[in-house]
């Protein structure tokens, strides 16, 4: 559940074309103020690389490591960007739509302002990673994992989140309701403060070796 209203992507639509090839004629590795679309990203190594005002529309990431990468007002759209290396990357002001992060690793990062609508994000890995005005909505999350992050604002709304694990992450104040699920990793504590529906109290419950009576 989201208190407070998550901040967009400050860039502009009107903007000039550009490439990643332009990384490699600069030494600082800093990319801004640019639309690269329509094109594929491969078998290149970028460590703490800073990307800023970018959007990205029907690109896809092959073999990337982007460790260590900063995010400030990017905007992926209709992108491939599975089995991506983000560890340890810092995200703030961006949106992922309609795209595809299958396996990416999200690990140990920080996320503000990061939105992902419409988004397939299967055995995506986020753990130890903080999470601040997050949103997940309409997305794909089959056995992510969200292993001892620290969650602050955020929403998942109407997605599949079948065998996620949130083990060693509380979900205080975090809605459910909308999303769907068969199983899910989590301690009892951590379900403290949870907000669930009642078919989802009741799959708790059986799951605790309650017997519960109409």
């Amino acid at each position: 559940m989201i208190k407070s209203k998550i901040e967009k992507p400050k860039v502009s639509q009107v903007i000039n074309k550009g490439s990643f090839l332009d990384l490699s004629e600069k030494e600082d590795f800093n990319l801004s103020n640019c639309l690269i679309s329509d094109t594929i990203i491969n078998t290149e190594i970028f460590h703490r690389i800073t990307l800023t005002k970018i959007i990205f529309k029907n690109v896809i990431f092959k073999a990337i490591n982007f460790e260590n990468i900063e995010l400030n007002d990017v905007v992926f759209e209709n992108c491939d960007l599975s089995n991506i290396n983000f560890a340890e990357a810092s995200l703030f002001r961006v949106e992922f739509r309609n795209s595809k992060l299958l396996g990416i690793d999200l690990s140990s990062s920080s996320l503000i302002n990061v939105t992902f609508d419409n988004c397939v994000l299967n055995l995506s890995s986020f753990g130890y990673s903080k999470l601040k005005k997050v949103a997940f909505d309409n997305c794909a999350l089959l056995k992510a994992d969200y292993y001892e992050c620290i969650f602050n604002n955020v929403r998942f709304f109407k997605c599949d989140l079948d065998e996620v694990n949130f083990s060693g992450t509380p979900l205080k104040e975090i809605d459910l309701t909308t999303s769907r699920f068969e199983k899910l990793w989590v301690s009892l504590a951590d379900l403290q403060g949870c907000i669930v529906s009642n078919n989802q109290a009741i799959g708790f419950a059986k799951l605790l070796g309650l017997t519960v009576k109409n």
